[in-house]
Parts: C-alpha cells; structure tokens; sequence
C-alpha cells in the first residue's frame, strides 16, 4: 500500500513543529534557572566555579561556597542553609568566598 506524498509532507511537517516546541519548552524552562552557589550538599552539586568540584555530583563537603546547584530564578538569595559551625547563610549569585 503506498502513502499519498501529501500525507507524508503534513506528517513531516507535524514532527518537525513538535520537536522545535519541544526544544523551545527546554530553552525556556532552562532560562528560568540560575546557578546558587554555597547551597549544594556533598555530591548533589550541579558543578562549580573552580578547585576539586567542577564537576556534577563532586562536591566534598556541605555548602561549598564555589559549588552551585540550578535553582528557579528568584529564589537563590533566600535558599537558607545551616553551616557545621551552626551559622546560617543565604545563597549566592556569585561564588561565596571564605
């Protein structure tokens, strides 16, 4: 049984729509997120500025202020965390220092 060329053309034309709105969907929701530094637990961080975490899932310790964690905008900077020491600190736009 052969398909018309018409038909084929429309099909084409329909998964050709769908991946472009799925690619445009990911664009977006990935635009919406904003790396938070100094709020990753050891090994949950998304990646890092520098030293030995550069890479997803290897930060040695709780809240490393250069590790950072994809978070949705706007909510960086009153994510909360309790450091060892019992101190509290808020997220980061920016590698925290010390």
């Amino acid at each position: 049984m052969s398909v018309p060329c018409s038909s084929l053309t429309l099909a084409g034309a329909v998964a050709a729509a769908l991946t472009m709105a799925g690619q445009s969907l990911a664009a977006e929701q990935k635009a919406e997120n904003v790396k938070c530094y100094g709020i990753s637990k050891a090994g949950e961080n998304d990646c890092a500025s520098s030293g030995n975490n550069t890479c997803a899932g290897t930060a040695k310790m709780d809240y490393d202020g250069r590790a950072w964690k994809l978070v949705p905008k706007g909510t960086c900077e009153s994510t909360e965390v309790t450091l060892k020491n019992g101190a509290k600190r808020n997220g980061s736009l920016e590698p925290v220092r010390g």
